[in-house]
């Protein structure tokens, strides 16, 4: 969208606030805008919070340096009263001193606390020119993560600061539908859709002879038929399921063997629950790396177990890869896989069907051969980085242009 004459005459500054830059969807989407944004006629902040045990760190992998990054160091995932009095503390005086046009808050801390710290600025220092909030859903905590009355309580908070919030950005039709009907926390008119965006250049790339070098480098034997996940080793992600499905194929004359890429908390117990089910040497844990691209490369099945899914990035990337893939039915996964023409999706919980799907799909390298082109085309059109940057401008200079919400 073109600037009009009546836009600010000084240029746009938008403060993003993100809880934590680890590993996933929200902090390369962070690390992204903050660095384009500048060639699209705004100036931009990122302020960050402190990454949790075991979490990789997106700073290692997308560069940050020269661009304007700010560590909080109490601003932390975990409900921690004190600490989120003096990151919300902390954030006030940011806002305050980069005076901002426009705060876009990313995760629920950072949502919670950022647009917190907004709400203040405009009924103090901001009053002449209110800061727009904004705040992009990649998925939500209202299911998987947290007790009854956990839940209930950030719904409460959620709705409050949710209709003094100016736009609210669903990364996909199905975090839409939940925030609209499932649990009411916002209005139709609040909404834009836009979904994720990546530089997949590194994926797309990948092919036959890519294939050969990734095995070659992993030590994986030509025979063997190799299953991949990539993400945190976290209740949520289920990946005690990738364990057992080795357990459950132990004994076919496919040779399995199961890469678990990524760490956290499960780790230990998940490499526990291997050796108690005979699958030590059918199932590897290669903790994070930065060379994904040869990860997919080696990879004939991407298996995805999630209890719940915003819109997963491992699955996008595996995809633009050309890797067929498996996952549970939950969440935002149809989003990426809308049909049976780009992968297979088996509901949640079934071990069996897990098993079944990866033993059909081994058994039938045209049947991959198909997924893998099919679901390459689609993300490559949906997921595109250029996309996500014309989409979040838009929608920006919409805010710019039209009144604040009131407070």
């Amino acid at each position: 969208m073109k600037r009009q004459d009546d836009d600010p005459p000084e240029t746009p500054r938008v403060l993003r606030i993100i809880t934590r830059l680890n590993i996933g969807g929200p902090a390369i989407q962070a690390i992204d805008l903050t660095r384009q944004l500048p060639s699209r006629g705004f100036s931009t902040r990122l302020i960050h919070g402190r990454l949790g045990p075991s979490e990789g760190n997106m700073q290692n992998f997308l560069r940050t340096e020269g661009l304007p990054v700010t560590y909080v160091r109490s601003l932390v995932r975990p409900v921690a009263p004190m600490l989120d009095l003096r990151a919300l503390w902390v954030l006030y005086r940011q806002v305050c001193a980069y005076r901002p046009h426009i705060i876009h808050t990313h995760m629920a801390k950072a949502g919670t606390l950022g647009r917190l710290a907004g709400i203040l600025y405009n009924r103090t220092l901001g009053r002449s020119r209110p800061a727009r909030l904004v705040h992009t859903y990649h998925g939500h905590v209202f299911d998987g993560y947290f007790g009854g009355f956990s839940t209930n309580l950030f719904l409460a908070v959620e709705r409050w600061i949710g209709r003094r919030t100016d736009a609210l950005v669903a990364i996909s039709q199905h975090v839409k539908h939940d925030l609209l009907s499932t649990y009411n926390i916002a209005r139709d008119s609040q909404i834009a859709l836009v979904p994720l965006g990546f530089d997949l250049s590194r994926f797309l790339a990948v092919d036959a002879g890519s294939r050969l070098r990734a095995r070659a480098l992993l030590d994986i034997p030509d025979a063997a038929v190799v299953v991949s996940t990539v993400g945190r080793l976290t209740d949520i992600k289920q990946q005690s399921a990738i364990v057992d499905a080795a357990a459950a194929l132990r004994d076919t004359e496919t040779s399995f063997l199961f890469l678990i890429v990524g760490d956290g908390e499960l780790r230990g117990s998940l490499e526990q629950r291997a050796r108690e089910r005979g699958v030590p040497d059918a199932v590897r844990f290669l903790g994070w790396r930065q060379d994904l691209e040869t990860v997919y490369a080696a990879t004939d099945i991407f298996l995805l177990t999630s209890r719940n899914e915003g819109t997963p990035v491992a699955l996008i990337e595996a995809m633009a890869s050309g890797v067929p893939i498996v996952s549970t039915d939950v969440g935002g996964v149809r989003d990426v896989v809308p049909s049976k023409d780009y992968g297979i999706l088996v509901p949640f919980g079934s071990p069996a069907d897990l098993a079944e799907s990866l033993k059909g799909l081994a058994a039938s390298p045209a049947l991959r051969e198909t997924l893998g082109c099919a679901g390459r085309q689609f993300v490559r059109e949906r997921f595109d980085r250029e996309r996500l940057m014309r989409d979040m401008t838009d929608l920006y200079w919409r805010l710019l242009n039209f009144p604040t919400t009131i407070q």
